[in-house]
């Protein structure tokens, strides 16, 4: 496995231009649930973000409020915690999670009202994952909305429940597959990857992982049994 999940890094992050955001959430060989989420940018608009933890939320905001152009796809929440019911996602279908789990909905049901992102020519898939605590069994889930093949009107939804996750891997899932113009969805089921150390050690790893260009932010949260979370923050324009 081990062998399998670092080939993983290397042929699917390291070298790779632009990935574009990402999500892993698994577990670290201390048996705590980890969730990571960095963005990349290529235009000045989209590199032109930080990281920031407010009330336990995980949000993106401005570098410089002076150069934004276009706050829609770029401000969001992007970690929020309901419950024993922990979200990551790369835009705010993070609120429309967090509001559905209120009304007793499923994760895959209140994704099921949200699109791919109207961001022509690319499309950019709607990533997103869930910790589920409050279950005993602790069930995780990834998710990618996508532009159908045969309309740009319609959506694909894909969701991914994971009831066993080995202490020290999680499963990663990204919105493009590698640079292009446009650029190509991510294509493939969320792969396996090795979460090994605590938050420090995995924001690091995947920090050098991300191509050095194009990387602006990432976040790696740690969750504990007692439901207590910390969060490491790597900005590039702190």
């Amino acid at each position: 496995m081990q062998q399998l999940a670092l080939a993983n890094v290397e042929g699917r992050l390291r070298g790779n231009r632009y990935p574009g955001r990402g999500i892993i959430i698994g577990k670290n060989e201390m048996e705590q649930w980890i969730q990571v989420y960095w963005i990349m940018g290529r235009s000045e608009n989209s590199r032109n973000r930080v990281f920031v933890v407010e009330d336990g939320l995980l949000k993106t905001h401005p570098a410089d409020p002076a150069k934004v152009k276009d706050p829609s796809l770029i401000i969001y929440n992007a970690m929020r915690e309901r419950q024993g019911k922990w979200i990551v996602s790369n835009g705010d279908q993070t609120d429309t999670i967090y509001e559905g789990l209120g009304k007793g909905l499923s994760f895959e049901e209140v994704l099921a009202s949200r699109n791919h992102e109207p961001d022509e020519p690319n499309w950019t898939p709607r990533i997103s994952g869930l910790v589920d605590l409050s279950e005993s069994d602790g069930p995780a889930w990834l998710s990618i909305i996508k532009v159908s093949p045969f309309s740009t009107e319609y959506s694909e939804h894909h969701c991914f429940r994971y009831a066993f996750v080995q202490d020290g891997y999680g499963y990663t899932i990204t919105t493009y597959r590698e640079d292009g113009n446009p650029i190509p969805a991510f294509e493939s089921v969320p792969y396996i990857v090795p979460l090994q150390g605590g938050a420090q050690d995995i924001a690091g790893f995947y920090w050098q992982v991300l191509d050095e260009d194009n990387r602006i932010s990432l976040a790696v949260r740690q969750i504990g049994a007692d439901g207590q979370a910390d969060t490491v923050l790597l900005n590039k324009y702190a």
